[in-house]
Order: structure tokens, then C-alpha cells, then sequence
């Protein structure tokens, strides 16, 4: 079954450690069947460490485009892994003779995805990131993440920021308020090219429309290759098994006035209310 929503689905936000999951696996297959015979789309494991009901914290990208070294990138090759290290929270008991309790983080892999030219995993070309909450909450993560973005642009590698997050910071390359008012929309892409540093371009992602097609840059000598993000969305809701979602109830967040009257009708005229 598909979703009843023509792009991205509210209701997905809520289950985004899982949607994050596939959108990234999709999002390799994808690049995989359409980019240059010389590169390969890998998914790879990395370790981050969470505390206890707080979200997963790490600064790698979700999706790297990587080729064999000719201009060499400060520090070699690959983005450097930041991984949170692990903090103990103490319980001691009322009596001086009972026991410390250590209540350990939770560890835990995140996927991401390195596209690389096959035997090699070296010169980064392209990042592409699909935006966590962590990513969008003030704190170190969101911190590192924008330091990331700025060690991108001084490399010359092209960037690409996907949010289907309405949670959260706004903070893509784009500033919001430059924005016309039809481009500031509830989800967005933002793409940086390389070979134009001072330029960003931005896709809209109405949550009434379909998701867009994304231009995603490689090297200056290969053609982009166009990302159909709203195909990979339906893979994800159509694989993970998400018709089961309680439609009757409100997204969480839940949606603007305009938007929530918009939906309820939508759901009502696809028999999901």
C-alpha cells in the first residue's frame, strides 16, 4: 500500500531511526544503478554512542561520493569519524554499604553510504546528508555538523542536505529568510556545488507535492545524477510496513492549521479518517 500523501509523508517523522535507515540503503541502490562505471555505491557501519533516551550522536556523512586521489584534500582521504565518547551517569544508594550502579550509554551502528571508484576509497567528490534530529537540535552534534558543511567547502567538495524533518533547526546552506515565500517550504533540498561555492540551489518540498528530482553533482567531467527522492520515500513507506500508521491521530509534530485541514480532508477522501 502507498501512502495516502502525494509527497512526504508527516507521519513518518515518527519512526525516523528506521526511515532514516532505508532512505539510506535506497538512496545507495539508487546511485548505484546510474553513476559513472568507474564508482561504486557502498553502505557502511559506523558506531555511535547514545545516552539513555536521547537520540544517537555522530558527525559522519550519511552519503559520501569518493574517487581515486588527483587533488588531495587537507588531512587524506575520507571525512574524519567523530564519535561521542561515552559518559557514565552514577546511583548511589541512601547507606554508605550499598552498591554503585553504572548505567552505561547506549551503544549503537548507523548506517551511511560511501560511493567510491571501485578498488579505492579515496578523494571525496560529493556528501550527501540526510538531516537526524541530532543534526537539527542545538548541541554538539549540530555543531559539528556545521563545521562539517564548512570543511566541505573549503575541500571543494560538492555537498547535497536533504530534510524531510519539520522538527528541529532550519539549518541548511540556504538561509530561510533569503528565501522567497513559495521556497520556504516544510521540507527541503539544498544543493553546493563545488565548482560554484557562492551559489546554492535550493528545491522546493511542498508538503502537498511530490517530493523532487535532485540533480546530484560528481565530478565536473561526469553529468549529474538525478535522485528521485520521492521514489525512494514510497520505497521506504511501501517496504518498512508502514500501512499500518494510525491516520486518525494527529502527526507528531504535528502540522499548521492550514496544513492539518488540508490533510484531514485527504485522509477522509482516501478512506485512511
Amino acid at each position: 500500500m502507498r501512502s495516502p500523501f502525494p509527497g512526504m509523508d508527516p507521519y513518518l517523522e515518527s519512526h525516523w531511526g528506521d526511515v532514516h535507515a532505508r532512505l539510506i540503503m535506497y538512496t545507495s541502490d539508487w546511485l548505484q544503478e546510474r553513476l559513472p562505471g568507474d564508482l561504486r555505491a557502498r553502505v557502511e557501519e559506523r558506531v555511535v554512542i547514545a545516552p539513555p533516551g536521547e537520540a544517537a550522536r555522530a558527525i559522519v556523512p550519511d552519503v559520501r561520493v569518493v574517487e581515486r586521489p588527483r587533488r588531495a584534500i587537507e588531512g587524506g582521504g575520507g571525512a574524519a569519524v567523530a564519535v561521542a565518547e561515552p559518559e557514565v551517569e552514577a546511583e548511589v544508594g541512601p547507606e554508605e554499604d550499598e552498591p554503585l550502579v553504572l548505567i552505561l550509554d547506549d551503544e549503537r551502528t548507523v548506517g551511511f553510504i560511501e560511493v567510491v571508484e571501485a578498488g579505492t576509497r579515496d578523494r571525496i567528490v560529493t556528501v550527501i546528508e540526510v538531516l537526524s534530529p541530532a543534526n537539527k537540535r542545538p548541541g554538539r552534534d549540530q555543531d559539528k555538523y556545521l563545521q562539517k558543511r564548512e570543511e566541505l567547502a573549503r575541500g571543494r567538495i560538492n555537498a547535497v542536505e536533504i530534510d524531510l524533518l519539520r522538527a528541529g533547526d532550519r539549518i541548511l546552506a540556504a538561509p530561510r529568510e533569503l528565501l522567497p515565500d513559495r521556497y520556504r517550504t516544510p521540507y527541503q533540498v539544498c544543493v553546493q556545488r563545488a565548482a560554484r561555492p557562492l551559489a546554492v540551489e535550493v528545491y522546493r518540498a511542498p508538503l502537498r507535492r511530490r517530493l523532487p528530482r535532485v540533480r546530484i553533482p560528481l565530478r565536473e567531467t561526469d553529468p549529474d545524477v538525478r535522485l528521485d527522492l520521492q521514489a525512494i520515500v514510497d520505497l521506504t513507506y511501501k517496504n518498512g510496513g508502514y500501512d499500518d500508521i494510525d491516520y486518525k491521530v494527529e502527526p507528531d509534530p504535528p502540522l499548521g492549521p492550514d496544513d492539518a485541514k488540508w490533510a484531514d480532508g485527504l485522509l477522509r477522501e482516501r478512506q485512511r479518517r
